[in-house]
């Protein structure tokens, strides 16, 4: 089923803010590059490189493009890594004072203990408890099986228990 481009800008700005947030999450919190794999996603939308074919629900259909366009962000730049680069192609690895001053202490503690986790089981826990998708659209986006991807959520759940109360112990 295809989409009129009125109909497809109009899908792409009422899920902006969830696509923005799942780019983010794909990107290791990393807001230069969600911002270019989320500008990427939507060109691909638009100019039909990605296509919806009506297999899912449009969100999880974009949150899949949006998975698939940083992984090859990923992939290009771990290529990058290996030709020689100038002084002025690398970038500042420190992060901007806004972002730095906006982590509070528990924030702080979250990521760190999200950063333990497996990477399909923080992907998962992030499609669930922040874009409010059910397991099954979760599976969906991640391109695995619903038995699959409740053992990794279980699994993610029950870490994340382990290292938060641990942190709190301390």
């Amino acid at each position: 089923m295809e989409i009129a481009r009125a109909n497809v800008e109009a899908e792409l700005e009422r899920h902006h803010a969830d696509c923005f947030a799942w780019a983010m999450a794909c990107c290791g919190r990393d807001r230069a590059e969600a911002e270019d794999v989320l500008q990427t996603s939507y060109l691909k939308v638009l100019d039909g490189r990605a296509v919806f074919a009506s297999r899912s629900t449009l969100k999880t259909w974009l949150f899949g493009v949006i998975r698939r366009t940083a992984a090859e962000h990923r992939r290009w730049r771990a290529l990058r890594r290996f030709r020689p680069a100038s002084l002025a192609d690398r970038a500042d690895p420190s992060p901007d004072p806004a972002t730095a001053a906006g982590h509070s202490e528990s924030t702080e503690r979250l990521a760190a203990a999200l950063s333990t986790l497996t990477t399909r089981q923080r992907e998962l826990l992030h499609l669930v408890f922040y874009q409010d998708l059910t397991i099954a659209e979760a599976a969906g986006v991640l391109g695995i099986s619903i038995g699959t991807a409740r053992t990794h959520y279980e699994r993610g759940k029950q870490r994340l228990r382990q290292l938060l109360s641990l942190e709190a112990d301390r």
